[in-house]
Formats: structure tokens, sequence, C-alpha cells
């Protein structure tokens, strides 16, 4: 049985992976922006064309499955995923504002908020403390920083981060 942090740092990596395979399964059905193409004031997007509505469900449908091979409630797999493209939308706002690029890579930025978001938000139900939650946020950003690379290799990503 795999402990409750692997299980955790599996969902938040099923949650990361999972747009970039639907993406890759379903081409452009469902890539509809969850911005709407909308522009603020500062002429930047609110967000880009890389978060979709499709991205979302696919990490909340994915994580909810994973929860369930793992023997938890389906729904603290779909708040993991939800969680984790709250944070990841999070990243793309404050990137947008940053003026970097849709898709542009922005070391612990990329990271950060999409492992952190679900590990607070399942924190009391896992009874999880902040070394636990820094650990697994450590460990998220550098396989997610490994693995990018083999996954654009592999013909996965559309980039190498």
């Amino acid at each position: 049985m795999l402990p409750v942090e692997g299980g955790l740092l599996l969902l938040i990596i099923i949650a990361n992976g999972a747009p970039v395979v639907a993406a890759r399964l379903f081409g452009g059905w469902g890539g509809r922006p969850l911005d709407g193409g909308w522009m603020l004031a500062d002429g930047q997007r609110l967000l880009g064309d890389a978060k979709t509505w499709r991205g979302v469900l696919a990490a909340m449908l994915a994580t909810g499955l994973g929860a369930v091979l793992l023997n938890w409630p389906i729904g603290v797999g779909i708040i993991i995923g939800l969680a984790a493209m709250l944070g990841d939308v999070l990243s793309s706002f404050i990137k947008r504002r940053l003026g970097l690029d849709s898709s542009s890579q922005s070391v612990g930025l990329d990271q950060i908020p999409e492992a952190l978001l679900p590990l607070l938000a399942v924190a009391e139900t896992f009874a999880l403390g902040g070394l636990t939650i820094a650990m697994i946020v450590g460990g998220f950003a550098v396989l997610e920083l490994t693995l990018s690379p083999l996954f654009y290799w592999l013909g996965i990503r559309n980039r190498p981060y």
C-alpha cells in the first residue's frame, strides 16, 4: 500500500499530466480557453489559450479515478484535481501580469501553486503538517522539472518544460 504522502504526490502528478494527455487524445475538442479570450487593461490575456475547460475536467476526472484506485473517496481526488488546476490558473494569471508568454517556463511559479493548493485543500483530511506539505511540494517540483524533458522527447508534451 502506498503511503498517504506518496498517494498525494501521485494524484498531483496525475492532475498535472491529465490536461496534456487529454489534449493529445482529443485534439481541439473541449479546448476552449477558460478566460474566453478576455484581455485585461494591461493588454494581456487573463490566462491564455493553454488553460482550457478540457484540461480542468480531465484533471478532475483523472484524479477522482486515481483516488478510487487508492481506496480513497472519489471526492478527495476531485478536490485535488480542481485545486491543482486552480493553482495552475493562478500561476498563469501571475505570469500574464508579469508579461510572460503563455506556456512560458517560470521555475517555482509553475510548480508550487499547482502542488500547494491541493495539499492545503486536503490538509485537514489527511492531518498534513507544514513539513510534510513542503516535502511533497518539493518532490513534485523536482519530478516535474526532471520528467517534463523526457515527456517532450517522447512526444507527449509540446515543450521540454
